[in-house]
């Protein structure tokens, strides 16, 4: 493996390239993308895809790239154009690329707008509320997560943030009326440390929530767009979200092994089914061959 950092006015973006360039197998390079996780969750995944160059980075102000916009907030096209330059700088032609959550959002915005960057995109579950028949609903459940986060910190944002991406269908009046949910039944901390700058808890990812797929776009684009979902998710948020987006595309989700995190390995704390998801996600990308 080697490190890169890409030196920009706006962010220092650091990318990891696992394997060789030009690639061995003759194959475009496989980036892999996430939001808010960085580079460093995709160990387990890339481990189980030897055979291909893999390429991952940390996004703008999260892991090692450091942002000199002066913005905190995450924006899928600024995002998205940082990833376009990450691919420039690989020098490979167009990737094939596997994103997660708010990375599949990113990933979404960077079709639509530099759509010969990609010959094929896996999107695993991108955490899309306009597309939900219940918009108006997820977006008072995600402010909710926001307000506990505020009013008490990080394991009350947390406890909330789980109980809103594993609840199973529409955000309902059942789900709202629901006591605040305990953090120590989910092992987080109840003391608050007083920071209010996660990316995942707080509204600073707001705008990759509200984002809304470019449809025509992506028609347009040459690149092959699979909507992915996990086999455990696929009546929760994300799975649902998952589901509508495909809807959108005119096709029907493409099922994973396990959950939202379903690549992860144990170090994780949130362990998948990484080798079963890496066998999959190989039948995927090889179909477009």
């Amino acid at each position: 493996m080697t490190t890169q950092m890409l030196k920009t006015p706006e962010v220092d973006v650091a990318y990891d390239v696992h394997g060789p360039l030009p690639t061995a197998d003759g194959r475009p390079p496989l980036v892999m993308i996430g939001q808010p996780m960085d580079a460093s969750g995709f160990g387990a995944l890339a481990s189980h895809l030897a055979e291909r160059t893999v390429v991952t980075y940390d996004p703008r102000g999260l892991g090692r790239s450091t942002r000199k916009d002066g913005r905190v907030d995450h924006v899928p096209r600024i995002q998205a154009a940082d990833v376009h330059a990450v691919i420039e700088a690989l020098g490979a032609g167009p990737v094939e690329m596997f994103a997660s959550s708010g990375g599949a959002v990113t990933a979404l915005a960077l079709v639509a707008a530099y759509p010969d960057d990609v010959t094929t995109l896996v999107a695993h579950e991108p955490p899309l509320i306009p597309v939900l028949p219940d918009a108006q609903a997820a977006e008072r459940a995600r402010a909710g997560v926001r307000d506990a986060y505020e009013d008490k910190g990080s394991g009350a944002g947390m406890a909330a943030f789980i109980v809103m991406t594993s609840w199973q269908g529409e955000f309902t009046d059942d789900y709202f009326a629901q006591p605040a949910p305990d953090p120590a039944v989910f092992g987080m901390p109840t003391d608050d440390d007083g920071s209010r700058d996660d990316p995942l808890l707080s509204d600073r990812s707001w705008a990759v929530s509200s984002y809304r797929p470019d449809v025509d776009a992506l028609a347009a684009a040459p690149t092959r767009v699979v909507i992915a979902v996990g086999e455990e998710s696929l009546d929760t948020f994300t799975g649902r979200t998952s589901v509508a987006t495909a809807e959108l595309l005119g096709q029907q989700a493409t099922v994973f092994p396990s959950h939202h995190g379903g690549f992860l390995g144990g170090e994780s704390g949130y362990a998948g089914q990484p080798e079963a998801f890496a066998r999959k996600l190989r039948e995927v990308l090889d179909a477009a061959s």
